[in-house]
């Protein structure tokens, strides 16, 4: 699949389906591929593209801090390069601050946007939660760092169930054995991104319509950040699930995509 040159990086894409184009962003240190089982049910009905972000997968990986305004411009960028004058979005986790960022840099090309377990700051306490990645990413094993954030992400009835758990394995053992695994300092990158992002003061600019959801059990990304940011936006409507963490998405897959789906439909 092609590359695009955007923002001074290549950037690399896939795409999947017809119809309106939906830009896909995923978080720190997935690739876009992440998206495949999403993918698969929205594709039906939107022209899916799917990026790897800027220091992961088959995207450059410049060393220094990136930020989620350079993020930002590397999509309004990638959208340039493929004739896309305005698309969905849908932002997960640091997907979602470049989400926002789009909204207010570029807010002719975005429709609306999907905010994924989001924040407009970072606390004290996400701030210690991506220093500890980065030394996680710098000390472990690559089966040992993906566990860590299994454990980050997924919640307690996921790991106790016994086809959910093969699949947490499964991933560890996919992770170790690609063959393009992140560099620390395209992690380091990234992280710098989520840390530094700050638009709280900003939120009521976005004009588009907004749907900011998420899981009630997040320890990542805890629940009072989705609520600020949904409470900011003026035109935003809120969904957080009970019983599910920061890969709600995932946990909630069977009542996530279809609802996604609709709201996408919609707006």
């Amino acid at each position: 699949m092609p590359h695009v040159e955007t923002n001074g990086i290549q950037m690399y894409y896939e795409e999947k389906g017809s119809g309106d184009p939906v830009l896909l962003i995923m978080g720190i240190t997935a690739t876009g591929d992440v998206w495949q089982a999403h993918a698969d049910c929205w594709s039906e009905e939107f022209r899916c593209i799917m990026a790897d972000n800027r220091g992961v997968g088959q995207t450059d990986k410049p060393a220094g801090d990136y930020s989620s305004a350079m993020m930002a411009d590397d999509y309004a960028g990638l959208l340039d390069a493929l004739g896309i004058d305005q698309v969905r979005v849908v932002g997960c986790s640091m997907g979602s601050i470049i989400a926002q960022q789009l909204c207010l840099r570029h807010p002719q090309k975005i429709k609306s946007a999907v905010l994924m377990c989001p924040w407009a700051r970072a606390d004290r306490y996400a701030r210690g939660i991506f220093e500890h990645m980065k030394a996680c990413k710098a000390h472990l094993d690559n089966q040992q760092f993906l566990e860590w954030i299994q454990l980050l992400i997924f919640t307690k009835p996921f790991w106790d169930n016994d086809e959910a758990y093969e699949g947490l394995l499964a991933g560890r053992q996919g992770f170790d054995e690609n063959p393009r695994p992140q560099p620390l300092h395209g992690l380091r990158g990234q992280a710098a991104a989520c840390v530094e992002h700050n638009v709280l003061d900003r939120l009521g600019e976005i004009a588009q319509p907004c749907l900011v959801i998420g899981g009630k059990n997040d320890i990542f990304t805890p629940v009072w950040m989705a609520e600020e940011v949904a409470g900011g936006i003026p035109i935003c409507d809120k969904h957080l699930y009970d019983g599910a963490g920061h890969a709600f998405h995932w946990e909630k897959i069977d009542d996530f995509n279809p609802r996604v789906r609709e709201w996408l439909r919609t707006h």
